[in-house]
């Protein structure tokens, strides 16, 4: 009789001892917004930022939701690091949220391998194709599950355009168009001394050493889209911030996940001088092993998205939205025994789920890896 005891909900995903703990390493612009999306999925322990404000906003905002929703019995308070090495220190906590810039993904990432947490790792996977290769084997070698911040993995129309394309409704796939949109150059601007609530140093951390100016970091107010996203030392720019999306979404419909082009041709414009460094305009031609061309390139060339083109039709999808032709391809019903992708209905989600069982995530590691060095 004693189970009878025992509340059903005890069993559930509510469960104490199934409730993931999660710490947040970088909560600013993307960071807070991954961190809001997590906070009814796990209990939210620990937040490290070197901005202090903006760490003791993400406080804030995590023990004011907890006031009206209590969390398991995990949850004790919302602790504040400035050093990521503290909180992965922390042996009640399962999983981190990577959300930094560029620069700082690598580190922080296989250091959380190594003390066996779990990871949410914002795209683009790594700032270089050799750290890429260290976080993955990081990951395999310490046995932990990484989900890459690549979003469009959990769009069901996303989903279904590559579905479309890997069951052959277009006909015989011949080549794929991605375009993103580009940054804009930035004149030199005046050297400022680091504010006082930024640990400047640690913010550059592996990057080389210059002296600071706000638009090459981020705002000083608010969360607006920040300079370092167009700084090469810290950031490829949209060819991998957008890239790293849209060539993942190219790579599954062509079912090239796990592999990469054979040949690579590009061009871009850069600027002659200003602390903005990445690319403007672009045009990248690939050319993959089984054939198929795939044109990278900025909007000012194509159309905003993913285009597949077959010999008897297209498809198309950018976040939130499909287009194909002929029309009757968006209601084409894929059947059993043709190839059904993995079906995510939410990205975060599916990692939290993944932490508890144990299963790979819609979006690992291996599948970011590459897609990521396509666009490096």
């Amino acid at each position: 009789a004693a189970p009878s005891l025992i509340p059903s909900r005890a069993f559930g995903q509510e469960a104490p001892s199934r409730r993931v703990t999660v710490g947040c390493i970088g909560v600013g612009r993307m960071g807070q917004g991954d961190m809001r999306s997590v906070m009814d999925l796990a209990d939210v322990l620990a937040v490290c930022d070197v901005d202090s404000h903006r760490a003791a906003d993400a406080r804030q905002i995590i023990e004011t939701h907890y006031a009206s929703r209590k969390p398991s019995g995990r949850y004790t308070g919302c602790a504040v690091y400035s050093d990521f090495r503290e909180l992965l220190a922390r042996p009640d906590i399962d999983a981190v949220l990577v959300v930094t810039p560029d620069h700082w993904h690598a580190l922080p990432a296989i250091a959380a391998a190594q003390a066996g947490k779990d990871i949410f790792l914002q795209k683009p996977l790594t700032l270089t194709i050799a750290e890429g290769i260290a976080v993955r084997e990081a990951v395999r070698r310490y046995g932990r599950v990484l989900q890459v911040g690549s979003q469009q993995r959990s769009d069901a129309r996303c989903r279904f355009a590559c579905e479309l394309v890997r069951n052959g409704r277009i006909g015989q796939l011949q080549s794929v168009k991605v375009a993103v949109g580009k940054d804009p150059f930035c004149g030199n601007e005046p050297v400022t001394p680091p504010p006082a609530w930024l640990d400047y140093d640690r913010w550059l951390g592996p990057a080389p050493a210059v002296p600071y100016i706000e638009n090459r970091v981020h705002p000083a107010k608010g969360y607006d889209r920040p300079g370092w996203l167009r700084v090469r030392d810290y950031c490829l720019g949209m060819v991998t911030g957008w890239g790293a999306h849209h060539m993942d979404i190219a790579h599954w419909g062509m079912g090239m996940e796990n592999s990469g082009p054979a040949e690579i041709r590009a061009t871009a414009e850069f600027a002659k001088d200003g602390i903005w460094t990445v690319h403007g305009a672009f045009e990248i031609q690939y050319t993959y092993p089984n054939g198929v061309t795939v044109t990278f390139s900025d909007t000012g060339k194509n159309r905003a998205g993913v285009l597949f083109q077959g010999t008897e039709g297209w498809v198309h999808t950018d976040r939130g939205s499909i287009d194909a032709e002929p029309k009757n391809l968006l209601t084409s019903v894929i059947r059993p025994g043709e190839v059904h992708l993995y079906r995510s209905r939410s990205h975060m989600g599916n990692f939290i789920e993944c932490v508890r069982s144990r299963a790979e995530t819609v979006a690992p590691v291996d599948n970011g890896h590459r897609s990521n060095t396509a666009c490096i």
